[in-house]
């Protein structure tokens, strides 16, 4: 059988709950409207929901952006004695390692903090480091870039819709199971019924 054949044959076996026939059955047309309508929710249910979930989570990055500034920090602990002071003076520090340092700096209205940031093992005090701060002064991390955002963005929309489209499939699996836990009993009933007409009885 040809590529094109088995395409259609599997076409019209999907198609055959839609056609009247004898051997059809009450349970078969609801699969096919379960099926359909689960197709449609997981389809266009699923993007839906996809984009709403990349435009929320766009926004709160930009939010993000607009509230958090960069500011000039002072670095007044030696860093590789903070870590010393913490008991992990047998680590020993790689250049390329960061280390966690006390910095000072003064947010909107002149207004002097002191906060733990990393920093390189060789910071020194004196050291002037970057760190970021909230609308209200106190640190926090660095805000996405905009093509960071973005791609974030779009990782959770599509986490989103296939988290979505996959719990309607669920839904959609759960509902045919019954119904084919329904159309076997059905079997059963319909034999027992023939072999009484037949004069048979079933064990």
């Amino acid at each position: 059988m040809s590529q094109t054949q088995g395409k259609r044959t599997l076409t019209r076996a999907g198609l055959w709950r839609w056609r009247r026939n004898p051997l059809r059955r009450g349970s078969d047309l609801v699969e096919a409207w379960v099926l359909l309508v689960a197709w449609v929710l997981a389809v266009v249910g699923g993007a839906l929901v996809g984009t709403t979930a990349a435009e929320a989570a766009g926004q709160a990055f930009e939010g993000q952006r607009a509230e958090r500034h960069a500011v000039a920090a002072t670095v007044v602990e030696n860093a590789r004695s903070a870590v010393d002071a913490k008991g992990a003076a047998s680590r020993r520090l790689a250049d390329d390692d960061l280390a966690w340092v006390t910095v000072r700096w003064r947010a909107t209205g002149g207004v002097e903090h002191t906060g733990r940031t990393q920093a390189a093992p060789d910071t020194r005090p004196g050291t002037h480091v970057t760190v970021w701060t909230d609308r209200h002064g106190v640190l926090t991390a660095r805000p996405l870039a905009p093509a960071e955002a973005q791609v974030e963005a779009a990782m959770l929309g599509t986490m989103a819709a296939a988290f979505s489209g996959g719990a309607v499939w669920a839904c959609a699996y759960g509902v045919r199971e019954r119904l084919e836990r329904r159309r076997m009993a059905q079997w059963d009933e319909e034999w027992r019924r023939m072999d009484t007409r037949w004069g048979r009885t079933t064990g």
